[in-house]
């Protein structure tokens, strides 16, 4: 297992300095991570940073909150593609889906896939915030908005990825999208346990603390 390859090294703190974002290259230049997960305002200097690299660059879209227009959205993806993200971690309009306005939810979800079509979406549900059977509709709109990955949280909520939630949403969406399970990841067994339930992806800000084998409190 290439955990490495697993993980998106995430720094996501309103306080995160420049130093830190390009602490945070050097970190996945050094560990080959999937990607390095930044807020809009560091994807260039990530992408200046991690250039003739094959790591991707992973930004946040309507977060963390979600409750941004589908415009503003849209508009805010093809900003950040500009500027050189390579995949996209949009936020879910979470009130809308808990209100069953799912054509809402929907249209927002295809707003962001229609700004980058050629780039991998993934939508945030912030699954603390949501029942089970909340959980499988908010999958089943990501399905037919033809996402690229479900995501379990923005790690700024009341809680994490759970590995329950994490093989709901795998269950739920088969092979047709991948998972992506963020928050409290933050030692190697959460890390391999969340695998084994069907993550497909990590986010976490502890990703050299895991393929080290050490804890991390930070996310």
């Amino acid at each position: 297992m290439n955990l490495n390859k697993y993980i998106d090294h995430t720094l996501l703190k309103p306080e995160a300095t420049k130093a830190q974002i390009i602490k945070l290259c050097q970190e996945a230049k050094e560990f080959n991570f999937a990607t390095v997960c930044v807020n809009p305002y560091w994807v260039s200097l990530a992408q200046e940073q991690l250039k003739n690299t094959e790591i991707g660059i992973t930004t946040v879209i309507g977060f963390p909150l979600g409750a941004n227009s589908k415009t503003v959205k849209a508009f805010e993806t093809s900003e950040a593609l500009k500027m050189g993200a390579t995949e996209i971690d949009m936020v879910m309009n979470i009130g809308a889906l808990k209100s069953q306005q799912f054509d809402v939810v929907l249209e927002d979800m295809k707003a962001v896939k229609a700004a980058a079509p050629n780039n991998v979406v993934k939508v945030i549900l912030e699954t603390c915030l949501l029942t089970q059977d909340e959980i499988i509709k908010a999958c089943q709109l990501a399905l037919e908005a033809k996402l690229d990955f479900v995501k379990t949280s923005t790690g700024f909520s009341t809680a994490g990825a759970t590995l329950e939630n994490v093989k709901l949403m795998k269950q739920t969406v088969k092979n047709q999208a991948k998972v992506k399970a963020a928050g409290g990841v933050r030692n190697l067994d959460d890390a391999i346990k969340m695998i084994e339930a069907g993550a497909d992806r990590l986010g976490t800000s502890g990703g050299v603390q895991i393929v080290e084998g050490k804890i991390n409190e930070n996310y």
